[in-house]
């Protein structure tokens, strides 16, 4: 991976961490000051929204980390699968709470169903990209196991010699 590749990643990475921490905080700060009833206005849609924007971070961050092991050369190693599975777990988080979102927004849509079939399939959609990426762990595996098999080789390859 070059450098370019890797600061430009990082940028948006940055970005878009920045972003969603700052509209968290906001979406915090409208749930304690702006009260409906005297009560606290925890509506369930903010509280998805700061759930799904979590899941977006922790999957950023283990994002951020991958990065860094390839740079350094030791992404194929049993450290990085924690990383993958942070990825995810993140990506799985996200779409249960697409389908909370779409549990919540089912009943407005009586009168035209469609829409929640729409965002049900968008769901199933999230999960997909959950199971592209466990496909890619798998590879990640088999990767690990022929470094260590070939470095165990060359171990026995050096003694003889």
């Amino acid at each position: 991976m070059g450098k370019l590749a890797v600061h430009a990643l990082r940028a948006v990475i940055v970005t878009v961490l920045t972003g969603t921490v700052g509209v968290q905080a906001l979406m915090v700060w409208a749930l304690a000051t702006d009260p409906e009833d005297g009560t606290l206005p925890l509506t369930p849609l903010r509280a998805i929204t700061i759930l799904g924007m979590m899941s977006a971070q922790v999957a950023l961050v283990c994002v951020w980390r991958l990065v860094t092991m390839v740079r350094r050369g030791t992404v194929f190693s049993h450290a990085a699968f924690r990383y993958v599975d942070g990825v995810i777990g993140a990506i799985v988080a996200a779409a249960l709470l697409w389908f909370a979102v779409t549990a919540v927004n089912a009943p407005g849509q009586r009168e035209d169903p469609g829409v929640t079939v729409i965002m049900a399939g968008v769901g199933v959609a999230i999960l997909g990209v959950a199971l592209i990426v466990l496909v890619m762990r798998m590879l990640l595996a088999q990767a690990v196991a022929r470094d260590i098999e070939a470095t165990r080789m060359r171990a026995e390859l050096d003694e003889v010699i």
